[in-house]
């Protein structure tokens, strides 16, 4: 391992701190940062994202991409997770400490603008960041690249429907805009442009040496993610904290919990490790810059339901890093 993966987890608690600071020494750049937006897709957050997920496009070898449905039992505990437990666990979890755990501390009409928000991200899986997780469990990039993009066409025909039957609506309005490009720009132009990359290397040395050489940009990419992100809401964190804190308890449990049933059906479905660890970490994670745009879209930008979303990307990093380093210490005991 690298000496950025070796010590990444202190990177990243680096890049949080840093990127508070930014964001309360220089709000005007993080503003700057902020308004560079098409569809809800901040573009600079969209280039660092690339440059995560194209070292690992690099190595998806478009032959064997036949041969992955030969082995449905990580792609169909993907699919169960995702859409027949994640958004109704996340909804149980959001009532009970909204309207009863949190009730003495938090006002009825606030209440239900967090539990909308933490709504929409349960419903809502993630489409680029698992490719950086995935590569640092050293999972099958076929394998994830499949399991991203079925989900992808899952969440065409029912984020909108599982949305609206859990908020209680009928009138949800998906941006279209902001799922497609997300999908074009995180998933089809890395793809392509990682195909293209092995068709001009030739040899599998090649191959290997060049992304030796890209690997560390993955890394660097995700450190300046955070900053960014954590520069975006410094100030909500510093004015809001108690209130932080609170919506992080039942996003907490449900990414743990929705881990560990993935992990352990896995485990039981003797699914192999690269394969396992990448369809347990799928379901964790969470397609934050679709839940935040439907937030924005339907409850407003200074909305609770927005804030909890807001809230869900600041505990998605730390959460995936202590999960890849449990996935990768039990390693040995999943089939080669």
């Amino acid at each position: 391992m690298s000496i950025f993966e070796r010590y990444l987890s202190l990177w990243i608690a680096l890049a949080i701190v840093a990127g508070i600071i930014l964001g309360a020494a220089l709000p005007g750049v993080v503003q700057a940062i902020a308004a560079a937006e098409v569809a809800s897709v901040n573009l600079v957050v969209a280039v660092l994202i690339w440059a995560m997920v194209y070292p690992m496009m690099v190595g998806v070898e478009p032959n064997a991409l036949n041969g992955v449905l030969r082995q449905p039992k990580g792609l169909l505990i993907t699919l169960v997770v995702n859409w027949l437990i994640k958004p109704f666990t996340m909804a149980a979890l959001a009532v009970l400490f909204f309207e009863v755990v949190f009730r003495p501390w938090i006002a009825p009409e606030d209440a239900q603008q967090y539990i909308a928000g933490l709504i929409l991200l349960g419903a809502a899986p993630c489409t680029a960041m698992v490719f950086v997780w995935s590569q640092l469990t050293k999972g099958d990039e076929g394998y994830t690249l499949l399991q991203v993009s079925v989900n992808d066409l899952v969440m065409v025909v029912a984020f909108a429907p599982i949305v609206a039957f859990l908020l209680g609506v009928t009138d949800i309005v998906v941006p279209w805009s902001t799922l497609i490009l997300s999908v074009v720009l995180f998933v089809a132009l890395p793809l392509a442009a990682g195909i293209w990359t092995r068709r001009r290397l030739g040899s599998e040395a090649r191959i290997e040496a060049f992304r030796d050489k890209v690997k560390p940009w993955s890394v660097i990419g995700l450190i300046a993610t955070v900053v960014i992100l954590f520069g975006l809401q410094g100030q909500v964190i510093l004015d809001r904290p108690m209130v932080i804190v609170l919506i992080a308890v039942p996003i907490l449990i449900q990414s743990y919990g929705i881990f560990a049933v993935a992990y352990a059906a896995a485990f039981a479905m003797k699914v192999p490790h690269r394969i396992a660890a990448p369809c347990a970490l799928i379901g964790t994670s969470n397609f934050f810059e679709l839940a935040v745009a439907v937030a924005i879209s339907l409850f407003g930008l200074n909305s609770g339901a927005a804030l909890a979303t807001v809230v869900g990307v600041l505990v998605e990093v730390p959460v995936m890093l202590s999960l890849v380093a449990f996935a990768n210490r039990t390693r040995a005991r999943f089939p080669a």
